[in-house]
């Protein structure tokens, strides 16, 4: 790579030497390929681990043929094929019968091409539907639907088992050799049954596959076996129970519907259903495959084609009628009016099977493919190979899928079956725990109890993989690139919605519980919030509301009744000062934008890195105590600057902060003038709160720490108990200095608080004052407790407050009325943050009420906690009590509120 970027012709386009040199800086290596594909995060070596493991214990990968395609056959053609399918012809007739097959196989070709889809578009690992959906939504639907999916699929062992035991027992019954009764012979030979299959499993994934194939090849057997059947030339026997081989009258007889016994289009089509689930098996076992996005597309759908045609193909080879009696001697004799059945026409008399039961045909005998095949024995092979590899893929699947939910974590108690043992990462554990599931549901030993139920978990899976496909699809993530193409999303949107459609079909009460279930395992996770993040089209989709919705925002024009504090506030990093955020939190939270600013200064390279290396876990600090606020922070020259650039590039749109929510400078005193100059200069910006009584643990020296301090940091924490909020508005600010009490007011933590209100006012209008407010707070629907008018507010203050306002303030005026012009202008540039005598002037008149009511001095004597105030307002000391008991602390001053009086005052140390 550095050959090839040292060779980059000067004559080429600058960018790409810097496409090189990005290129040159990454580590190729193939765990981190499969995460770029795959859209994961480079971080960590879990995949590289893997990929190391596997050189080394020489793990067993399938391919596409005996991992994908042998799986899925085995799980499609089951017991419905050999001891159903005639039966459902007799129901349905062949015309429908074959409706039926298709419009499964739309449900699942449907899903096997959004599967295929979501196979293609990255690495897939272990875990089957629940990786691609947990992929693909995010965890909270993986999450819920991979436990259904897994249980579901320990729930199937305990299915394909019971319908095995019950195949064997009818055997049994036939040589009248039952051990017990046919109940308990069913849970006698499904435990034996499902130890065996425990035993194939677990001795590992490879003697598993030979199995499979073994059972394969005996269920093609069995197939061919009655197809070959069908022409060979029937005897009496066969033709008292209504086999006469391929016959047009017959072909046009069964051809249409005959429901029976309450049978309807979707009773039979719920009976059929669960032949087409199973199509999943192959992507069940992803982790094992050699090349899942290659095998799962190609296995998958060639599966489905095959079978699909199987089931067709047996149920248009209709050579049998409807009813029959089994007996040689129904036959038509001369002069015998006929009663114009195909059988009747064919020699044999079966019409008293209308007026009483007959136990042969396509209506009564469920075992008419054993009748018709060449050899029946073969048939019962098939239908043992049938359930038995059924039921052994569904015990591989289970605890595979099961592993791979656990080692995401997703539920923290169920970690415990993640481990994995030997050179496959064979889920013991797992096995163990799908072995007693099967065991506790084989003991019921009634199939019809166990089939709703799963067939509804299996539905739900297929509905939830086409919505992800469709959905990913619907986000237009540029990292939604599948290799396979043959997919639609609205044609996944369609499966999704016919899949949803067949579980209430099938059964409305099993469906229910799945969709109860599902949403309480999404609720529970989405409580949760597992530390994932897969880049999931929920993300995608995430964005592109947020985006559409900030875009509309734009449209609108701001109104005074849709005002809401927008607030940037200058904590610096959030969990520092605590207390400034939990206050500036109450008032934005749900109602406005809450921008936590930190501003760096200093050599530019350093601040870039440092900022940018704390960035993100300052941000999982607001989201982990659950602070509805964006962290942003700033490299700039100085202070000033930064807040600046803060104010100016923050927000997007209308989504913009309005309110600067800055801490009180404490030490402006012994500061210097560079950082008075700073801090003085961002006031003017925004409306301003001031943080006068907050401060912080975590910047204060061991010796400095005491519990009063504790309090402080998190005081807005807690629940204010019953109080007043005291509103000072003084000058007419709009509005905001009462709307943002009231807004603390409506929160739960503050709900036993009520505003007290103090406004200037005249001597002798006190009672008119307080209703004209009364008025405008009752116009504006803000409810209050109480009204003071203050009415000394136009009172001049003395000379010893204004000589002590003029000294404290000597320091930072300009006095450029005294100097030349020339010298004047030069001041004002070099510090135009100084206070000039104009614009003491111009706000004499706003300063008098603060020279009246908060400029205060005062001595504290420790050991009898009394306070002596001196204010400017009344020129004389006064004794006051302590109002709240509340400390400070900075280096040379001490902050307590106080109350004198009817007055309140917050009183500054000298």
């Amino acid at each position: 790579m550095s050959l090839l970027c040292s060779q980059v012709s000067t004559a080429w386009h600058k960018n790409v030497f810097v496409f090189c040199v990005i290129l040159q800086n990454i580590a190729v290596t193939t765990g981190s390929a499969e995460r770029v594909a795959n859209g994961e995060s480079t971080a960590g070596d879990e995949t590289v681990v893997s990929k190391e493991e596997e050189n080394k214990t020489g793990f067993v990968k399938f391919g596409w043929v005996k991992g994908v395609l042998v799986r899925c056959m085995l799980n499609i053609w089951g017991v419905m094929l050999f001891i159903r399918l005639s039966w459902i012809v007799g129901q349905a007739g062949i015309g429908l019968g074959v409706i039926i097959i298709l419009l499964a196989t739309m449900v699942t070709s449907i899903t096997g091409l959004s599967t295929s889809a979501i196979a293609t578009n990255g690495f897939v690992r272990g875990g089957g539907a629940y990786y691609l959906i947990s992929r693909s939504l995010g965890p909270e639907f993986g999450g819920s639907i991979g436990l259904i999916f897994a249980f579901a699929n320990a729930v199937a062992v305990a299915m394909y088992v019971v319908g095995f035991a019950e195949t064997v027992v009818e055997l049994l019954k036939e040589s009248d050799t039952l051990m017990v009764d046919e109940s308990n012979d069913i849970r006698i030979i499904g435990t034996i049954t499902v130890v065996c299959l425990l035993g194939i499993s677990v001795a590992g994934m490879e003697w598993e596959a030979k199995a499979q194939v073994i059972l394969l090849v005996v269920l093609l057997v069995a197939i061919a076996n009655f197809f070959i059947g069908t022409v060979i030339p029937t005897n009496n026997e066969k033709k008292a129970r209504g086999f006469f081989n391929y016959q047009a009258s017959i072909f046009a007889e069964n051809f249409g519907p005959d429901f029976r016994s309450g049978e309807g289009f979707f009773s039979v089509f719920a009976i059929f259903f669960p032949a087409a689930t199973g199509i999943l098996a192959g992507a069940n076992i992803s982790g094992d495959l050699k090349d899942p996005q290659d095998a799962i597309p190609k296995g998958t759908m060639l599966a489905i084609l095959i079978t699909t045609v199987a089931y067709i193909g047996v149920a248009i080879s209709s050579c049998v009628v409807r009813d029959a009696t089994g007996n040689i001697n129904d036959t038509v004799v001369p002069g015998m009016s006929c009663n114009g059945s195909s059988a009747c026409s064919l020699g044999y008399d079966f019409s008293r099977c209308a007026s009483q039961p007959c136990d042969y045909g396509l209506m009564n005998n469920f075992q008419v493919m054993s009748m018709v095949s060449g050899f029946g024995p073969l048939i019962t092979a098939g239908i043992f190979s049938a359930t038995l590899s059924s039921a052994l893929a569904s015990l591989v699947s289970a605890p595979k899928v099961f592993q791979a939910l656990c080692k995401d974590n997703v539920y923290k108690g169920l970690h415990f079956f993640a481990k994995g043992y030997g050179k496959n990462n064979e889920p013991i554990r797992g096995y163990v725990l799908t072995f007693v599931i099967a065991m506790a549901f084989i003991l019921i030993a009634e199939l019809n109890t166990i089939a709703p139920i799963i067939s509804n978990f299996f539905l739900a899976s297929y509905a939830l993989i086409n919505f992800s496909c469709f959905h990913a699809s619907y986000a237009k993530s540029p990292g939604w690139r599948p290799a396979f193409r043959y997919y639609n999303m609205w044609v996944s949107l369609f499966g999704a919605l016919l899949c949803c459609g067949v579980m209430f079909v099938i059964n409305w009460w099993a469906a229910l519980i799945t969709y109860a279930i599902e949403f309480f395992l999404y609720i529970y996770v989405t409580y949760k919030k597992p530390e994932v993040n897969w880049g999931s089209s929920t993300q995608a989709l995430y964005y592109i509301n947020a985006l559409d919705s900030a875009l509309a925002l734009t449209t609108v024009e701001d109104h005074v009744k849709n005002f809401r504090p927008q607030c940037i506030a200058l904590t610096g990093a959030p969990m520092i000062r605590p207390a400034l955020l939990d206050i500036t939190h109450t008032f934005t939270k749900n109602n406005g934008l809450c921008i936590c600013c930190e501003v760096y200064t200093g050599p530019r390279k350093l601040c870039v890195k440092e900022m940018n290396s704390g960035m993100a876990k300052k941000q999982a600090w607001l989201t982990k105590n659950k602070r509805k606020a964006f962290y942003a922070a700033v490299a700039a020259d100085s202070f000033r600057d930064g807040v600046r650039s803060l104010l100016q590039a923050s927000g997007l749109g209308r989504m913009k902060p309005n309110t600067l929510v800055i801490g009180f400078k404490k030490d402006w005193r012994n500061a210097t003038a560079t950082q008075v100059e700073n801090y003085v200069e961002i006031l003017p910006y925004f409306f301003l709160i001031t943080e006068s009584t907050i401060n912080t643990i975590q910047s204060m020296h061991v010796g400095e720490f005491n519990q009063k301090l504790l309090e402080a940091s998190t005081q807005f924490k807690k629940k204010q108990g019953k109080g007043t909020i005291d509103i000072w508005w003084l000058f007419d600010d709009g509005g905001l200095t009462i709307l943002i009490p009231y807004i603390l007011t409506i929160r739960k933590k503050w709900k036993n608080c009520k505003l007290r209100i103090f406004t200037g006012g005249k001597v002798n209008r006190i009672e008119e004052e307080k209703l004209v407010m009364a008025s405008l707070l009752s116009k504006f629907r803000i409810k209050f407790a109480d009204i003071n008018i203050i009415c000394d507010i136009n009172i001049k203050p003395n000379k010893e407050s204004w000589k002590f306002f003029e000294e404290m303030i000597e320091p930072y005026r300009l006095h450029e009325s005294c100097k030349d012009i020339t010298t004047a202008e030069k001041l004002k540039r070099e510090t135009p943050w100084k206070i000039t005598d104009a614009e003491l002037e111009a706000f004499k008149e706003k300063v008098k009420p603060c020279l009246l009511f908060h400029m205060c001095t005062f001595s504290y004597t420790p050991d009898i906690a009394h306070y002596t105030l001196w204010t400017a307002a009344a020129g004389k000391q006064t004794d006051c009590s302590l109002y709240y008991p509340f400390h400070r602390f900075d280096n040379q001053h001490e902050v307590m509120v106080v109350s004198c009086g009817q007055k309140t005052f917050e009183v500054l140390s000298a």
